[in-house]
């Protein structure tokens, strides 16, 4: 038999219904109810007679085919949870690509394609590449009616979403992706559900214990810090058990690391924070913050618990402004490209990225000047508005001019230079190697379709970026300074083109040299000359205002190195190799 237990302290009865119609009374021991329902079995919980519930702490969910938002006609299914299996460390730097399961797989011209297997046949080209981390949107049960193609309305923590396909799919996934050396991480959205605020639908936790999971202001409505209605109440020791056997059931899987969405919700109790951190680290698995809500913004030492890797949004913005040329930035180009000091004592807790689901892709970034969301039927008014992007004197992608699509993608190798030759921890959303697009939308939250799947025909027309990265993700694995666990504190050196470096508003360049690396970075629109201020001897490895990015011989760099407009110099102490030693198999 399979076990039930249910948090209902108010509740005078609480009945489990089986699909096929029999009813059984759970028993009440203290505020929770227990019983068993047959292996296998759909259910429902029943509390005090009302409409039928989601059990929590179900393992699998079963809608029906003619499933509604507000109908409850979604049951819970008796299934068996695989055996545990162990988490595996990738034996490789960190290199983040972050993706949907479903969406990385839509676009093959495959029959199983959208399911969670599909996945795995990407490992391959994934490890060739060096990603030695696949971050997955949220994998656990979201109801499929409310529209969040992302999975960010989550309605059960702890089981896979059945579309995607099941437990055991997913645990087999993670064996898979760790035969290549690469881990699986999952973006968990545990600090709100999809039942919203008090017009939304009571599909589980509302019915059973509203005022225990879910947390409320002054005026006795929802907080709504996650802009979905309703925030999980952290300090409430039934929602901190729901999330933890949520986090305990994932972990089982094998799934490496955990990226928490809008973590900002869950520190509102410190102490939740710190509890998950020490759970990890009995678990083995690595924890990643968006650290701030729409009311609190907590990035870097503001977070309650240090051994939280954390998204750094101002690596995004700042090196996106640098990246388009605005003024002002080169104080702040500093502190990037060294693990943001200013923000964090570890630099590998800098999650570096400019790009993320929600935004541009890295194509849409050099594309669009502005969001192009009509689509999502908001009239324009959702997503962001400060994208801080250049459309590259061309808006969108169709006719573009030669000249323009060679800025576009004189832009994209700066971009990906700029984040994988930076201190930290480096993440870009899968696709963006080969010109992924959707189209300028910068938030396709519901678009369950070619907008937001991957294009792998775009592959074809940018073959050369898709090598350009890899061997950027080479250059970086044969230098640890950039993924050592140490601050470079005085091991960097700072230039200007010509003597130290030029921190004045007008400034739009900077030069580094750490550790067998000299970086000439120029946003100018014009050329620069830079002298090489630190000893050598030096070879040219990277230039960015070249088609294929990489010289096969560069040979020897002079006293001063002509650095073209919006283009990246990299100089290295020996010759770079052009190809990894094969990952595990």
């Amino acid at each position: 038999m399979f076990d039930v237990r249910v948090w209902a302290p108010l509740a005078e009865t609480v009945e489990v219904q089986v699909a096929d119609g029999d009813r059984m009374h759970l028993r009440r021991e203290g505020d929770e109810w227990v019983g068993v329902v047959p292996p296998l079995s759909r259910y429902q919980l029943l509390v005090d007679g009302g409409a039928g519930l989601v059990d929590p702490m179900a393992t699998q969910v079963w809608f029906s085919e003619h499933h509604e938002r507000y109908v409850p006609d979604a049951w819970a299914v008796a299934a068996a949870w695989p055996p545990p299996q162990p988490q595996r460390r990738t034996t490789r730097p960190i290199v983040v690509a972050e993706a949907h399961a479903r969406g990385m797989t839509m676009g093959l011209n495959r029959d199983d394609a959208g399911a969670l297997a599909t996945v795995a046949t990407d490992f391959p080209r994934l490890a060739e590449l060096g990603i030695s981390v696949l971050e997955l949107l949220p994998m656990h049960q979201f109801d499929p009616a409310e529209g969040n193609y992302w999975g960010y309305m989550p309605l059960v923590f702890g089981a896979v979403h059945g579309q995607y396909g099941t437990a055991a799919d997913m645990a087999a996934l993670v064996a898979t992706a760790h035969d290549h050396d690469i881990e699986i991480w999952v973006d968990v959205v545990v600090n709100h559900t999809t039942e919203e605020d008090e017009h939304g639908p009571t599909l589980s936790l509302r019915g059973l214990a509203d005022a225990d999971y879910y947390a409320r202001g002054a005026d006795g409505a929802y907080l709504n810090d996650a802009g979905c209605g309703n925030i999980i109440d952290a300090t409430s020791p039934a929602a901190r058990r729901l999330v933890m056997s949520g986090l305990d059931r994932l972990a089982d899987l094998g799934i490496d690391g955990f990226r928490f969405d809008l973590a900002a919700v869950l520190a509102r109790d410190p102490n939740f924070i710190r509890d998950i951190g020490d759970w990890a680290e009995r678990r083995n698995v690595r924890l990643i913050a968006e650290p701030w809500d729409l009311h609190r913004y907590l990035l870097g030492r503001e977070f309650p618990d240090d051994r939280w890797g954390q998204w750094n949004g101002k690596f995004r913005d700042d090196m996106r402004g640098f990246l388009r040329g605005e003024d002002g930035l080169v104080p702040a180009l500093i502190q990037r490209v060294q693990g943001s000091p200013d923000l964090f004592d570890a630099p590998l807790n800098s999650v570096n990225f400019l790009t993320a689901h929600d935004g541009f892709t890295l194509y849409d970034l050099v594309a669009y000047d502005r969001k192009h969301n009509d689509a999502n039927g908001w009239n324009g008014t959702d997503g962001t508005d400060d994208n801080r992007s250049w459309n590259s004197g061309w808006e969108g992608d169709v006719e573009v001019p030669a000249e323009v699509m060679a800025t576009r993608r004189q832009q994209m190798r700066n971009a990906m230079a700029l984040l994988l030759l930076s201190h930290g921890t480096p993440m870009f959303v899968l696709g963006d190697e080969f010109g992924r697009t959707q189209g300028g939308n910068n938030n396709p939250y519901n678009q369950d379709n070619k907008t937001s799947w991957v294009d792998w025909e775009r592959r074809n027309e940018f073959v050369d970026h898709e090598d350009f990265v890899r061997r950027l993700i080479l250059l970086r694995a044969q230098h640890p300074v950039l993924w050592q666990a140490e601050s470079w504190g005085s091991d960097v050196e700072w230039f200007g083109a010509d003597g130290p470096p030029d921190v004045a508003s007008h400034s739009r360049s900077l030069a580094w040299h750490v550790d067998g690396l000299y970086v000439m970075a120029n946003m100018w629109w014009e050329p620069l000359e830079f002298q090489v201020q630190a000893p050598g001897p030096w070879q040219v490895a990277v230039d960015t205002s070249r088609p294929v990015g990489f010289l096969e011989d560069g040979g020897p760099a002079g006293a001063s190195v002509e650095v073209a407009a919006r283009s990246i110099v990299v100089l290295t102490t020996r010759p770079q190799p052009s190809h990894a030693p094969a990952p595990p198999s």
